[in-house]
């Protein structure tokens, strides 16, 4: 199977979590709860925990959430990072609060002497900096330069940030480039990555709902992942933030950079198609989420996608309209009964866990 050549670039600790330097592309989504709650915000994280994020982004938009980031710290099973907007000062409370990686945008916290502050202050801490650059609040000389919120723009801010940043020695930086236009993205990226290694944080910015949100981001982060680029992604989507780590690991499972559970293949159904096969489909995408192992499973409607276009599955079921079948790897092993089938693919499923815990 051919893999994906990822872009080297600089390894940055956030916590527990090593982004960049070859690790394993990261999930991440942002809290969406008061971040004045306690309670609300930290059953929250636990819920993204459980969902699969590997990092946790707080909004800290006063001194009280700033407190309360603190108790937040203790608590959480995932590393926190601060996101600051306006008032530096509130990224310097954040710090003392223990965050694990402070988010900030530099065009709107007041300028370059309190990028450096902020950055000596981090450096005292051990703590990297996400410079996040955002076509919504680019400095209004570049939009005159660039005629607006181009890929070049975007990247020609992050490079005068980080102009500041180098100037005082000071390289845990995480760099993000977004806008909410899909090209937009990917092209600053592109740019950007062909200019320094630092880590990237990609994703496309207020991507919409889920309809059209999961297309964008899709389309934007896939893209930059299948060129090796990009070392942390976040969908950004109108909705639950658990939905944002659900589609941001089928993306990073799509390419093969990471695999969390079973891969499901199933065919667009056609005329030939014997047997109700979406609720097949949706009865199978149930049962694995009981199994937690590399495999592919393969669900067919008729005996033309039946094995030999799922070659690839570990193990799979072609629906006839009384009988079906049962394969690995493109080899048939067994007919049953139709009413069989789920019973008979989850006893080969049983199997294939047994061996994948030996």
């Amino acid at each position: 199977m051919d893999k994906i050549e990822r872009r080297t670039s600089r390894p940055v600790r956030v916590g527990n979590v090593l982004i960049g330097g070859g690790a394993p592309v990261t999930v991440q989504s942002m809290t969406n709860t008061c971040s004045g709650d306690y309670g609300e915000t930290l059953e929250q994280i636990n819920r993204l925990y459980e969902a699969g994020a590997d990092l946790v982004r707080v909004a800290v938009p006063d001194r009280e959430a700033a407190l309360v980031l603190e108790k937040l710290v203790v608590q959480s099973p995932l590393p926190l990072i601060a996101d600051i907007h306006f008032d530096v000062k509130l990224a310097y409370q954040s710090l003392e609060s223990g965050a694990s990686k402070i988010r900030i945008n530099p065009g709107n916290i007041g300028g370059r002497e309190k990028l450096a502050e902020l950055a000596r202050r981090a450096r005292s801490y051990r703590i990297p900096l996400r410079i996040g650059v955002n076509a919504g609040s680019l400095e209004k000389h570049l939009l005159k330069k660039h005629g607006g919120a181009t890929a070049a723009a975007l990247v020609e801010s992050a490079l005068g940030h980080l102009e500041t940043l180098e100037g005082i020695g000071f390289e845990d930086v995480i760099i993000s480039l977004k806008a909410s236009d899909v090209y937009t993205t990917i092209s600053a990226y592109r740019l950007f990555s062909e200019r320094k290694a630092y880590p990237l944080h990609i994703g496309v910015t207020g991507a919409g709902p889920p309809s059209t949100g999961m297309i964008k981001g899709a389309v934007g982060i896939g893209a930059l992942l299948a060129e090796g680029i990009g070392d942390t992604v976040r969908v950004s989507l109108t909705a639950s933030p658990l939905e944002e780590v659900r589609v941001a690991r089928h993306i990073l499972q799509s390419l093969n950079l990471r695999i969390f559970g079973p891969d499901l293949i199933s065919c667009p159904t056609c005329g030939r198609c014997q047997v109700e096969l979406v609720p097949l489909v949706k009865d199978v995408e149930k049962m694995l989420e009981a199994y937690n192992m590399p495999v592919k499973v393969a669900v067919m409607g008729c005996a033309v996608n039946g094995p030999g276009e799922a070659r690839e599955a570990d193990v799979g079921i072609s629906a006839g309209k009384k009988t079906g079948i049962i394969f690995r790897q493109g080899k048939v092993i067994r007919t049953v009964r139709q009413e069989q089938l789920l019973e008979v693919l989850k006893e080969e499923l049983d199997l294939l866990a047994a061996k994948n815990v030996d």
